[in-house]
């Protein structure tokens, strides 16, 4: 039998999952029916319960009311499969140069993910549909060049059949999105995830796009981790690439993230996924826990940008 304390302390424990679920009632209400672009990459993806965390919040959304579309990388595990077929991986200003055989072999593991994925989001009692890009032409793509240079079968989008992904949502589905496009002669090419979700999420013009990373969102000092700006417009981002402060590897993301904005997307999300429920958290709660983006004329949801 609990003694008096211990029976305030456990009520206490159950008035604050009760506030949670209270606190997340107004963005729930806000985002109901609206699609969300969540691209789900990185180390997150290489452990089985950090796998099956994440897909469990992305279905507790769809559960809630939105209507989520996952765009799925994989370059962890194509480099450790490439690395034990002894096949020579070379990067030309941070990028993959896929030839013949690293396409074939960045395909299958793509599939292979996705399948595991559609495999997770089922377990839990919703339909999925594992959708490559190269499927009804979901992703058309031109080759892509860095920095003028050719890097061989890696495609930038030019199109996305939209019809495609807003029929599954409209029957209920969870589309989950293997990044394999086709050029105009019908080769295939490895997009970049974070490229294809971008696309994705502009052209469905998704409320919100969602980026699920190795890095707990944008650091105003780099050195210091209790920096992250909780919000931040586009100007102030455009400010802080002028400033040098946002640079290396989170430059594409957050040129990704703007242009988002510009083509339609409400607001853009940077999180850590090897947080449990960072994406629950970002999206559900007053404080958040990484760096949302936004358009100039949108309203601030967060008190404590760090700008």
């Amino acid at each position: 039998m609990l003694m008096k304390g211990q029976q305030n302390l456990h009520m206490e424990k159950w008035i604050e999952k009760g506030d949670v679920l209270i606190e997340a009632l107004p963005y729930i209400q806000r985002f109901n029916r609206k699609i969300i672009v969540v691209k789900y990459g990185g180390s997150a993806m290489l452990d089985e319960d950090f796998m099956s965390s994440v897909i469990q919040d992305i279905t507790l959304l769809k559960l809630v009311g939105f209507k989520p579309i996952i765009v799925h990388g994989g370059g962890k595990a194509i480099s450790k499969h490439i690395d034990r077929l002894g096949m020579e991986t070379e990067f030309i200003n941070g990028l993959r140069v896929t030839n013949e055989e690293t396409l074939d072999a960045a395909e299958m593991v793509l599939n292979s993910v996705n399948k595991k994925l559609v495999q997770i989001v089922q377990q839990l009692g919703v339909r999925a549909i594992g959708i490559s890009g190269k499927d009804g032409n979901l992703l058309t793509v031109k080759k892509k060049l860095s920095a003028g240079e050719d890097i061989g079968y890696v495609g930038e989008v030019t199109e996305v059949n939209t019809d495609i992904l807003l029929d599954l949502l409209e029957k209920d589905f969870l589309p989950i999105v293997c990044p394999i496009g086709l050029d105009e002669d019908f080769h295939g090419y490895n997009i970049n995830a974070d490229d294809a979700a971008s696309a994705i999420a502009e052209a469905v013009k998704a409320e919100k796009l969602a980026f699920l990373t190795d890095t707990e969102g944008v650091y105003m000092d780099i050195e210091d981790t209790g920096s992250v700006i909780s919000e931040m417009t586009v100007s102030e981002a455009q400010e802080l690439i002028d400033k040098g402060i946002i640079a290396g590897g989170m430059l594409p993301k957050i040129k990704n993230c703007m242009e988002a904005i510009n083509n339609g997307v409400s607001r853009v999300h940077i999180l850590d996924g090897r947080i449990p429920h960072s994406i629950l958290l970002e999206i559900f709660t007053n404080k958040g826990i990484g760096t949302a983006i936004l358009g100039d004329e949108q309203e601030k949801f967060y008190t404590h940008t760090k700008m």
